[in-house]
């Protein structure tokens, strides 16, 4: 890089510096709105790829899939080496595939499959690139790039990044085949060897449930609750739990209505979902 394209660049990202700060910070408090505000007021020419990622996750977050793949088109198309822009952009190139016509759905996936692949070729450890990279060749059809060969390819990177989950990744190919024995026994291995991931935990009660063992789904939220008391994943779980087997409808409402009023981040559930899951009680 030239000097002088260097120092533009370092001024660019300088000014953007204390407003990209907050605007991270609303973020991290899934206040998508606040954070894009900040964002906005920010002269475009001087808008680095972090901006405009961070301003792509913002409307992900908002469920504006096509404002955000036009953010994050921008980041790429300024950083094409970056590993995480890639990887943002096939998941909302993967919301849009999930929310548009039949028609459009198609392009939207395949194009959400390439920036995944893109993701993991520019970084192989990284472990959500791989993961994402799994849960499409496991879900989409053969026509559109998937197939449980490739999922089981991508499941022994994972293993290399993650032993713990690449355990996950197994039971997910032995559900898909509804070999459910073979991803319980994956799944109780992955908790051996990360006793502390409450989202392990969550899985094994889900493919419990699934079986109709109820009471065993029971018992291991009840001990994720142990390892993690009020952690906000395992509460919206364990309402969801609830509806999904109708029982304990009036504690599933309270779990609802106390995780609804926590500091959420973008990793947990959408309040968007809480809502949804409170209005059909």
């Amino acid at each position: 890089m030239r000097a002088t394209s260097f120092l533009l660049l370092t001024t660019l990202v300088w000014a953007a510096g204390p407003e990209l700060d907050q605007a991270r910070k609303l973020y991290q408090l899934t206040d998508f709105e606040g954070s894009v505000k900040i964002l906005r007021a920010i002269p475009e020419p001087s808008r680095v790829g972090a901006t405009w990622e961070l301003l792509g996750k913002n409307y992900y977050g908002m469920g504006d899939y096509k404002k955000a793949t036009e953010a994050l088109e921008k980041a790429v198309a300024l950083e094409p080496e970056n590993a995480e822009y890639h990887l943002w952009l096939g998941r909302a190139f993967g919301r849009r595939a999930e929310t548009s016509s039949m028609i459009t759905a198609p392009g939207y996936a395949s194009k959400a499959r390439q920036y995944f692949e893109h993701a993991a070729q520019l970084n192989p450890k990284n472990l959500e690139a791989q993961s994402d990279l799994f849960e499409y060749y496991l879900e989409a059809p053969g026509f559109l790039g998937g197939g449980q060969e490739k999922a089981a390819a991508t499941a022994v990177e994972i293993a290399r990044i993650n032993p713990a989950e690449g355990d996950w990744a197994q039971a997910r190919i032995a559900e898909k085949r509804k070999e459910y024995s073979k991803a319980e026994e994956h799944l109780r291995h992955a908790i051996d060897l990360a006793p502390h991931q409450v989202g392990r935990f969550i899985d094994l009660a889900k493919l419990l449930v699934k079986q109709g063992r109820i009471q065993e789904a029971d018992q291991s939220i009840a001990r994720a609750e142990q390892i993690s008391p009020n952690n906000a994943k395992l509460m919206f779980a364990k309402a969801d739990l609830y509806i999904k087997t109708k029982r304990n409808l009036d504690e599933a409402r309270d779990l609802l209505r106390r995780y609804l009023s926590m500091k959420l981040t973008p990793d947990d559930p959408p309040r968007s979902q809480a809502e949804k899951l409170l209005k059909q009680m």
